[in-house]
């Protein structure tokens, strides 16, 4: 049963509490300043009825389990029920609110699947018929005319707000699952792109490692042939790429948790002309799963990025562990928010920043919805962009 569905029990349970105490002031009413005869104990038991069923039905709502369209019918057959009571002993046909039953098959017809609807309209019929069959007449004093328009006119204005009440309700819970599944639709098609990248890459992953390896070899050939500092020096750090470079491949082939710290630190070795400035501490030796790597790469690199078009090759980063949760920032020097340019790219491969490919942003964002934790995106004080995030992790900490 969806949200709506669930929705419409609620609402139901609410319009129950306004139908109790519009019965008995009617009731006092009626048997008071009107002066009509009524079979009070008869009356007053019909309202207990209907406040213990909504007990037992808000009960049942908050702690048990999902309901069924068969429930939904239930309920508004104890209504149905209850209101054939109410008629029967206060008029019978003759009662202006025996209208109420289109009321309720109104509701029915708005919320419920057509063979509910169907149901719950023979219900309403059946239980007219039987108020109007064996209901007791009323003796009312003075003009007994006069009592019935004023009756039809309370009955219009119950029936208005009801369903006023109840159609702005359904429609506003129609508007919010318009809106989730669009959400969903953007998500499931960003993700479609993400799931054809990630086995694409899984695939290139293999087909990289052997010319690596070559490059490898070369570099190592070379380093032992350089007979000056510089060349040494661009070597080694030549060496150092590659083997960050085969690192990757693997995780790529075969993923296995990675160290946060060096992370960072892998990351300086592929940015060094950006300067970087840690605040916060992390437990030594923090291990966590590979998303939560490319997350942190994947926002280093936008802000980098950022930076060096503004010409502040700078960035700003705040990590720590606490609680289960590893909380970052990540702050750059850039231009700053761009109002035209949405969050998010429509599609992979499409970047807002000259030369970049479109994945990182829907990479974070995407790592960030599976693992079920947060990312906010602020402006900066003094310019640029903050990203703000958290992410709930398993946490493995290594000597």
């Amino acid at each position: 049963m969806s949200r709506t569905e669930i929705s419409f029990l609620r609402t139901l349970s609410s319009l129950r509490w306004l139908a109790i105490g519009g019965q008995a002031a009617t009731i006092f009413i009626a048997s008071g300043p009107l002066g009509v005869d009524l079979p009070l104990g008869m009356l007053w038991s019909g309202v207990a009825t209907l406040v213990l069923f909504n007990l037992y039905a808000g009960w049942r709502l908050r702690t048990g389990d999902e309901p069924s369209h068969a429930t939904a019918f239930l309920h508004m057959l104890v209504d149905i029920v209850v209101l054939a009571w109410m008629v029967a002993w206060s008029g019978g046909i003759s009662n202006p609110f025996g209208l109420l039953f289109l009321v309720l098959i109104a509701l029915a017809a708005m919320a419920l699947p057509n063979r509910w609807a169907y149901a719950t309209a023979g219900a309403g019929v059946v239980g007219y018929a039987a108020a109007a069959i064996f209901g007791h007449p009323l003796h009312a004093p003075g003009d007994a005319y006069e009592l019935l328009l004023w009756g039809i006119a309370a009955s219009f204005l119950i029936s208005v707000s009801v369903i006023l009440i109840f159609s702005t309700r359904l429609a506003a819970d129609l508007r919010n699952r318009e809106r989730e599944l669009a959400d969903l639709r953007e998500r499931f098609a960003r993700n479609e792109g993400i799931v054809a990248l990630a086995t694409h890459a899984a695939s290139m992953a293999h087909e990289l490692n052997t010319p690596l390896a070559t490059m490898t070899l070369l570099a190592d050939e070379i380093a032992a042939q350089a007979d000056t500092d510089d060349l040494r020096a661009d070597t080694e750090m030549l060496t150092e790429l590659l083997a960050l470079c085969r690192e990757r491949v693997r995780n790529l082939a075969v993923p296995t948790e990675v160290e946060l710290e060096r992370v960072v630190e892998q990351w300086k070795l592929v940015r060094p002309t950006v300067e970087l400035h840690r605040t916060g501490v992390l437990p030594r030796g923090l291990r966590v799963e590979p998303s939560v790597a490319h997350l942190l790469q994947a926002l280093l690199n936008n802000a980098a990025d950022a930076g060096v078009q503004a010409g502040a090759p700078y960035v700003d980063l705040h990590l720590e562990c606490k609680g289960g949760m590893v909380r970052g920032v990540v702050r750059d020097y850039g231009r700053g928010l761009n109002p035209d340019q949405p969050l998010l790219p429509a599609t992979l491969f499409r970047s807002g920043k000259p030369g970049g490919l479109g994945v990182g942003l829907a990479l974070s964002h995407a790592t960030v919805e599976r693992l079920g934790g947060e990312m906010t995106m602020t402006a900066a004080e003094g310019g640029g962009v903050r990203i703000q995030f958290q992410l709930p992790v398993e946490t493995t900490v290594t000597s």
